[in-house]
């Protein structure tokens, strides 16, 4: 679809047309197309985020995280989408918060770190709790240190933005754990102090 490039009232148009189509990939070029343009307000974000399509919403999100939309009711949008049936989609979401940081976004990312299935999940939602840096995500943080070395590698740089002996002692623990590369944050981290 050219129309994400060109310019002009016509490709804008097709655009927001697109933005409509009965085909998932038609929808998911013309929101890419109408960030390029500048063309897309709040209801088409809330549109996208709520498409049948998993792959709409997947890019919605990716799509927001990159945006400077500051809106309520989309930040509330893609914190409900933390409980999206597609572990992509929850994955997208909280990497969403993480880039627009909100407080609100604590509980449910609290509860994406300790309870998902998916690991991509749990992973995303510790980066995004870290980088709100609410004390509330603080002990959630501190659980994820028990979880897969993917998420043991988040949760240590999670915890830059928190101090304390709990903190420190975590970090001290995290110096021996079996994965070098949580070894390696964990000692970044402590080096960086």
């Amino acid at each position: 679809m050219r129309a994400g490039f060109a310019k002009g009232d016509d490709y804008a148009s097709l655009l927001r047309s697109n933005l409509k189509a009965d085909g998932s990939r038609q929808r998911v070029l013309a929101l890419r197309g109408g960030v390029r343009q500048s063309l897309l307000g709040v209801e088409d974000w809330m549109t996208a985020m709520r498409d049948d399509d998993v792959d709409v919403r997947r890019e919605a999100l990716t799509l927001l995280a990159h945006s400077d939309v500051d809106d309520e009711r989309v930040t509330q949008r893609i914190i409900a989408l933390l409980g999206d049936e597609d572990a992509l989609v929850v994955d997208a979401a909280a990497f969403a918060l993480g880039e627009h940081p909100d407080p609100d976004a604590v509980e449910r990312l609290c509860q994406v770190a300790r309870e998902h299935a998916d690991a991509r999940c749990r992973e995303s939602a510790v980066a995004a709790l870290g980088a709100i840096g609410d004390d509330r995500g603080r002990t959630t943080i501190l659980d994820a240190l028990q979880d897969k070395a993917p998420v043991r590698r988040r949760a240590i740089v999670a915890l830059a933005n928190f101090e304390g002996p709990d903190i420190e002692a975590a970090l001290a623990r995290a110096g021996e754990d079996r994965d070098w590369q949580v070894r390696a944050a964990a000692d970044q981290l402590t080096r960086d102090d």
